[in-house]
């Protein structure tokens, strides 16, 4: 388990969260749609970590999460659809300049991430990662 990369892939996907909700926040739904889904692969990244599984492009995460972590049952089933479809929209808030994205769409997104990272952080815990190395309050809420 390679701590640092879990702490830094954590890190990373925390303030993807913290960017979507604040680009929420501000009205840039399509963004915020996109740094939501980054959240969430970062988490899984972070995941995928403490089996010393380190991937680089989305399709491998996604694969490599259902494997190394569904499969096995340490990760539920259904948060592997997290990936495939945040990725979808993803695709669509960076490249499809024809859709428009509202705030529902955004804060549906951001919640979606935070259940995901909720999840995700869990299961780092479980794994040996102590609250200090994860800073779990940081996609809470509790301290900004």
């Amino acid at each position: 388990m390679n701590r640092t990369m879990i702490v830094a892939e954590w890190n990373r996907a925390t303030r993807s969260f913290q960017a979507a909700e604040l680009l929420t926040r501000e009205g840039y739904y399509a963004d915020a749609v996109s740094r939501a889904y980054y959240a969430i692969l970062h988490a899984a990244k972070a995941a995928l970590q403490v089996h010393d599984v380190a991937v680089e492009s989305h399709a491998a995460v996604k694969r490599m999460f259902g494997y190394h972590l569904v499969r096995i049952g340490a990760i539920e089933r259904e948060w592997s659809a997290y990936l495939a479809e945040g990725l979808d929209d993803r695709l669509a808030a960076d490249y499809d300049a024809t859709l428009a994205f509202s705030e529902r769409d955004a804060q549906e997104e951001c919640d979606r991430a935070r259940a995901f990272l909720t999840r995700i952080g869990e299961f780092l815990l479980a794994s040996g990662l102590t609250p200090e190395e994860l800073r779990t309050e940081r996609f809470r809420g509790e301290d900004p």
